[in-house]
């Protein structure tokens, strides 16, 4: 239950128990799970109730059912800090789901009893390995997942990332064996119901994404496509699609409203034939890929953002890549992301979506703007403000986690002073 809930539920068993006596071994028995605690006087009980106030005060908070908001967690850099400060970093900003695209034994062990669910990365260049056999799947998957459960909350793999659609044809072929062996090796392992197996996709694999409603998969895709849906379809897993407005805008800027791309008031656009509006693009990319699901034969298939972002710099070339769009962009899209509301055509269907990405990689490879989509600089301290706290400046004592900031973002001090609080008003009664 809540904190303050609980407090209060203590707050009046103690109130109870010096006015009225023993107190009954039912309520006993729910608030102290089960565990039968005797009835002593106030003053030899003081200490218990303390204890148990204390116990529900700083207890880990248990996540919500429905999450919304995860971060993307890539390593393509050489000044990035350790993955113990990264854990530090997450608890602060309240980030509890993540994506990484390897399976790195040392994030996963710096991850362990976090209580952050991770989905890890089966990278490409192991496709081709992990598709000709299940005894190769088996090695991977209890090397890389079952070592690390249940300490480490590993709650899926993506096996590969972006390959249809990709210039990469014969990793096309290999992708569904792929995926299968590493169901499979979960299944012996039974595993399957704790870990899902899904596949990131890009854009690439649709031949129009509009209006959304006009959305089909391209035709050299859809005999790749269709059979990974029907086995995804067939585990329950979702379609994950990597969404970006960014690039939507930096390739036509002079068509597309940088108001319709960032969240703000703008007019929007009228999709005749289902008779939607939308105020952003973001959403109408989603409904593209429900219309293309819909029309492949997989209405009921949720989609969820593998990944999304919005570049703080980029060359003179990438129209929009600069701070305040960047800053706009993730603060709306957070906005929208904590009201756990639907598209316009799936208004039933929560979005979900994993932000591209925790920090600035400095080895990435491309265009100035692959290498600033970070939330967070590499030292640490935040790239533009959307309402996180960072990690305490580099040139700080490496044995400081957090700063004082941090510490009173996360409620300490406002919990210790209804710790102080609750101690006194027990004294006095």
């Amino acid at each position: 239950m809540p904190a303050l809930t609980s407090l209060a539920f203590l707050f009046a068993i103690v109130f109870k128990s010096s006015k009225t006596g023993p107190t009954p071994p039912l309520l006993q028995m729910e608030c102290t799970s089960s565990v039968y605690l005797p009835t002593f006087h106030m003053g030899s009980s003081f200490f218990l109730w303390l204890f148990l106030i204390f116990s529900v005060i700083f207890s880990p908070a248990k996540h919500s059912v429905t999450w919304t908001y995860g971060v993307n967690y890539g390593r393509i850099a050489n000044n990035l800090p350790q993955p113990e400060s990264v854990v530090t970093l997450l608890k602060a900003a309240k980030i509890n789901h993540i994506r990484i695209y390897d399976a790195d034994h040392g994030v996963l062990q710096a991850f362990k009893g976090s209580g952050i669910e991770i989905i890890i990365g089966l990278p490409n260049e192991y496709l081709k390995e992990i598709s000709i056999g299940e005894d190769r799947a088996m090695n991977w998957v209890q090397e890389n997942v079952q070592s690390f459960l249940p300490d480490t909350r590993i709650r899926g793999i993506a096996v590969g990332n972006e390959i249809l659609g990709g210039t990469t044809i014969e990793l096309w072929e290999v992708l569904l064996p792929a995926a299968k062996n590493v169901y499979s090796a979960l299944y012996r392992l039974g595993l399957q119901h704790t870990v899902e197996v899904s596949s990131p996709h890009s854009e690439a694999v649709f031949a129009n994404s509009f209006p959304p409603s006009a959305c089909i998969f391209r035709p050299d895709v859809a005999p790749f496509m269709k059979p990974l849906l029907e086995f995804f379809s067939q585990i329950g897993s979702p379609f994950y699609i990597n969404a970006y407005p960014f690039l939507a805008y930096k390739n036509d800027p002079q068509h597309i409203d940088i108001n319709y791309a960032l969240f703000k008031d703008n007019r929007g656009i009228y999709d005749a034939k289902t008779k939607l509006h939308y105020d952003n693009m973001f959403e109408a990319q989603v409904d593209a890929a429900y219309a293309a699901l819909d029309k492949a034969g997989f209405s009921k298939m949720q989609v969820i953002v593998s990944e999304t972002g919005w570049a703080s710099r980029g060359d003179p070339d990438e129209a929009g890549a600069n701070v305040k769009n960047a800053r706009t962009y993730n603060r709306n899209l957070r906005k929208l992301l904590a009201k756990k509301k639907g598209t316009p055509f799936r208004p039933k269907m929560v979005i979900k979506a994993y932000v591209f990405a925790l920090f600035n990689e400095n080895l990435k490879p491309g265009p100035t703007s692959e290498r600033n989509f970070g939330l967070f600089k590499p030292d640490g301290s935040i790239s533009y403000d959307v309402g996180f706290t960072g990690l305490v400046p580099s040139a700080a004592p490496p044995s400081i986690l957090v700063s004082f900031k941090e510490i009173a973002g996360q409620g300490w001090l406002r919990w210790s002073y209804l710790l102080v609080s609750t101690a006194w008003a027990v004294v006095l009664l």
